[in-house]
C-alpha cells in the first residue's frame, strides 16, 4: 500500500507501506480534510506531536511535513517501528522518534506534553475511552492542545468530557477533544 504526503515539506513523497504491516493508514480524503481543520482553526507548525498506533508513518510525516517540531510515533508492532525508523532515516528527519509501546501504557508514563495527541487504533480497539480518560487524568496536552481519535461509527464519544466536535469523511470518524 502506498500513501502520500499531501502539503508542506515532503509533499508528494510517497510511504511505501510493506504489505506485511498490520495497519489500515487514514485515506489521503480524510487526512487532507482534517489537516484543511487543524492549518484554518489551529496550528501544525512548531507543535510537539504524539502520534499513538503510528503503524505505516501517514500521520506521523503529514505532521513533520507541515512543520511539527518534534512528532512521537508509538506503535507496538516491531515491524511498524521498523518501517517508521527506515523511512525517518531515508527521509533524513532528525525531529521524529519512533517508540515501540503499547499506546495506553505510554500516555500513562509519558514525562511531556503535547499538543496534539493522535490517535488511530483498530476500530474495535476496546481501550478508547480509557486513553481519552489517562490524557486528560495525566494533563497531557499544553493549553488549548488537541486530541483526535479515529475512529468509526460505532463508537460515539460526544458525551465524554473535553468532546468538541466530530468530523465523519465517508466511513472515517474524527472525534476531537480540547483542554
Amino acid at each position: 500500500m502506498v500513501v502520500r504526503i499531501i502539503s508542506g515539506k515532503y509533499k508528494g513523497r510517497k510511504i511505501n507501506t510493506p504489505r506485511n504491516l498490520p495497519v489500515r493508514p487514514t485515506t489521503n480524503f480524510a487526512k487532507e480534510s482534517l489537516f484543511n481543520i487543524l492549518t484554518t482553526q489551529y496550528s501544525v507548525e512548531d507543535k510537539v506531536v504524539l502520534d499513538c498506533f503510528a503503524g505505516s508513518g501517514n500521520m506521523s510525516f503529514e505532521f513533520l511535513s507541515r512543520g511539527a517540531k518534534d512528532v512521537y510515533g508509538v506503535d507496538m508492532s516491531t515491524k511498524c517501528i521498523k518501517h517508521l525508523i527506515q523511512t525517518s532515516k531515508e527521509w533524513e528527519t532528525d525531529n521524529f522518534k519512533a517508540i515501540k509501546r503499547d499506546a495506553i501504557k505510554f500516555v500513562k508514563n509519558a514525562k511531556i506534553k503535547f499538543d496534539i495527541i493522535f490517535a488511530d487504533p483498530p476500530y474495535d480497539w476496546p481501550n478508547y475511552n480509557e486513553l481519552i480518560n489517562t490524557v486528560f487524568e495525566k494533563e497531557l496536552l499544553t493549553d488549548k492542545g488537541l486530541l483526535i481519535i479515529e475512529h468509526d461509527k460505532t463508537h460515539q464519544f460526544k458525551t465524554v468530557p473535553n468532546f468538541v466536535e466530530e468530523r465523519i469523511y465517508g466511513h472515517v470518524h474524527f472525534s476531537i477533544f480540547e483542554l
